[in-house]
C-alpha cells in the first residue's frame, strides 16, 4: 500500500501553499450540549461554554451524520488561495466522502477536475490526484505522518477531526444568538490547545492531532463555533498558522466546515487494496 512520504517540516507547507495558486491542492494533494429545545435560552447562556463545546464531538456522533461544505482559505506572500468541498460525513464510522475544488490558475481559468478525497481513522485516499497517478487509483496518505495531522494538507479539515479539537478548548465565550441558513444558533468563540485535544479524542484522531500539536507554529487555535438547540455543531471556523521556513515568515489558514442534513445516508466504502496506487508520486 503506497504512502505519501512527508518531511515533518512546515516550511514543506508553505512551499504547496504557493503552489496551490497555480492548480495545486495544500501539501501532498494538489489538499454538546446534550439538552432538548424544551431548554430555555437563558439556561443555555447560563451555562459553562467550555464545557458546551467540549461536548460537540459527542454530540456529532449520536446525530449519525451530516453532508458537509468545507473552505480553506490560505494567505502566505501576499497570495490568498482557497479551496472548497462538498460531501457527506458518517460520524459513527468517523468516515466522510468530499468532492475538492481547486483554485483556478494565476490566468484565471479553472482547468483543474475536482480531487475525490475518503476520510478515514488515519488515513486520507485521494483519486484524480494527477501526476502520474492512473485514473482508476487511489492515493493513500497516513495522517499521523504529516506534521500538520491533515488539518491543512486535503485542502480540507476532516469533519469530526474539527468538532474533536474543539475538546481542547481552553478559553471560550458565549458570544450570543445568530442564523446559519435560517437555523438558529448559539456563537462560541474560544481558543483550543492541539495537546490538550489530542489527549481527550478518539483513537483515530489522537495521533493525527499530536502530529498537528507539534508542526504548526503554535498549538493554540483560536476558532469560532456555531451549535444549534440540540447541541450540534452547524458551523466551525478554525484559524491554523505554520512557519513557512523559505520565506521566513508564519502562514495563516483559515478552515470552515459548515454541516447540514443531518441523518442523511452517509455510506462511505474506503478503496480495496488493489485499487491503491503503489508507484511513486509525483512532486
Amino acid at each position: 500500500m503506497a504512502r505519501v512520504a512527508e518531511d515533518g517540516r512546515s516550511g514543506r507547507l508553505a512551499t504547496a501553499a504557493a503552489a496551490a495558486a497555480t492548480g495545486l491542492l495544500v501539501g501532498v494533494c494538489v489538499t454538546g450540549c446534550t439538552g432538548g429545545a424544551g431548554v430555555t435560552e437563558d439556561a443555555r447562556a447560563d451555562a459553562d461554554p467550555v464545557e458546551v463545546v467540549h461536548r460537540a464531538a459527542a454530540t456529532l456522533r449520536r446525530a449519525g451524520s451530516a453532508q458537509t461544505r468545507t473552505s480553506m482559505e490560505m494567505a502566505t506572500g501576499g497570495t490568498r488561495v482557497t479551496i472548497r468541498g462538498e460531501g457527506v460525513y458518517d460520524f459513527e464510522q468517523q468516515r466522510g466522502r468530499l468532492k475538492v475544488l481547486l483554485p483556478q490558475d494565476p490566468a484565471g481559468t479553472d482547468e483543474h477536475r475536482p480531487i475525490t478525497e475518503l476520510l478515514a481513522p488515519g488515513a486520507l485516499f485521494m483519486k484524480n490526484r494527477g501526476a502520474g497517478v492512473p485514473a482508476d487509483k487511489w492515493v493513500r496518505v497516513d495522517t499521523a505522518g504529516l506534521s500538520d495531522g491533515n488539518l491543512v494538507t486535503g485542502g480540507a479539515t476532516d469533519p469530526y477531526a474539527a468538532a474533536e479539537l474543539l475538546r481542547g478548548a481552553r478559553t471560550t465565550a458565549y458570544v450570543g444568538r445568530t442564523e446559519i441558513a435560517g437555523t438558529p444558533v448559539r456563537h462560541y468563540r474560544g481558543t483550543a490547545d492541539l495537546n490538550a485535544a489530542a489527549m481527550s479524542a478518539s483513537e483515530g484522531n489522537r495521533d493525527a492531532l499530536k502530529a498537528a500539536a507539534k508542526g504548526f507554529a503554535t498549538a493554540q487555535v483560536p476558532f469560532d463555533a456555531y451549535l444549534d438547540d440540540q447541541g450540534r455543531l452547524r458551523k466551525v471556523r478554525h484559524r491554523f498558522s505554520f512557519v513557512n521556513d523559505s520565506q521566513k515568515g508564519t502562514v495563516a489558514v483559515a478552515s470552515t466546515t459548515l454541516l447540514y442534513d443531518f441523518g442523511v445516508a452517509a455510506d462511505v466504502q474506503l478503496p480495496e487494496s488493489a485499487d491503491i496506487y503503489a508507484g511513486k508520486i509525483a512532486e
